[in-house]
């Protein structure tokens, strides 16, 4: 069992249509908008909740910032690529390597939903004891993503293909400025960690390299997290006509 703590989280997982709260436990005394919801939303979905004292609280959590609501969850279940590949087009998918820090990779989540990305593939990786980690540090996006896990990149290549899903890789090495590509099309954006980067196979198959330009001579790439924020960013600019000044 997964244990979220703080009101965001535990909204995110109580919303989440990949997640099943098992049981919320909530500080007996306190009271709170976010508290009346929880409550609400708990009696509606029909999840147990248990007023507590302040410190049994203390005794599940972490840290000391659960705010007084704690909730116990089971795993996320994980959407399939077919899925990712049926929403609205056009597509905005985001393939994230490498990111081991849960920070980091929340961050990049709170970005990419925010910015109008419709799912997220990563490979295989066990991220089940960094979960509560993800959640806060997405402010609860990360409950809102549908996530696909592969481990066949030559499947996933194939179907993106069927699919005319254009790879778009960070990446310097022929590549334009992320102002000079189109994103008005069926796009994966492939971003990998700092240690890596993006494995050789996914930018073989790259459509296009993009890089974010430098108002200064700096020839260090950014964190993956702050590269897809800027990334994002841009692809929901030309996707809504949005004018810089």
């Amino acid at each position: 069992m997964i244990v979220f703590e703080g009101a965001i989280s535990v909204k995110a997982a109580i919303e989440s249509s990949y997640r099943v709260v098992q049981e919320i436990w909530m500080d007996e005394k306190k009271k709170s908008k976010d508290f009346g919801y929880i409550l609400k939303m708990a009696e509606i979905k029909g999840i147990p909740v248990r007023r507590v004292s302040k410190e049994a609280l203390q005794e599940v959590a972490q840290g000391h910032t659960h705010g007084g609501v704690i909730a116990y969850v089971q795993k996320r279940s994980y959407a399939s690529l077919d899925t990712l590949l049926q929403a609205q087009q056009p597509l905005f998918l985001a393939f994230l390597e490498g990111i081991e820090d849960p920070f980091n990779f929340g961050y990049a989540m709170r970005s990419l939903y925010a910015s109008g990305c419709q799912g997220v593939i990563v490979p295989c990786r066990n991220w089940n004891e960094e979960e509560s980690i993800i959640v806060k540090s997405s402010a609860g996006a990360s409950e809102k993503l549908p996530i696909c896990v592969v481990d066949q990149y030559e499947e996933l290549i194939l179907k993106l293909q069927q699919a005319q899903v254009a790879i778009i890789c960070a990446m310097r090495e022929d590549a334009k400025t992320m102002y000079e590509v189109d994103y008005n099309q069926n796009i994966l954006l492939a971003i990998g960690g700092p240690l890596r980067g993006l494995s050789h196979q996914i930018l073989q198959h790259s459509t296009q390299n993009v890089y974010i330009p430098y108002a200064n001579d700096f020839r260090n790439a950014l964190n993956a997290s702050s590269a897809i924020s800027i990334l994002s960013y841009e692809i929901y600019r030309q996707r809504h006509q949005i004018m810089v000044k």
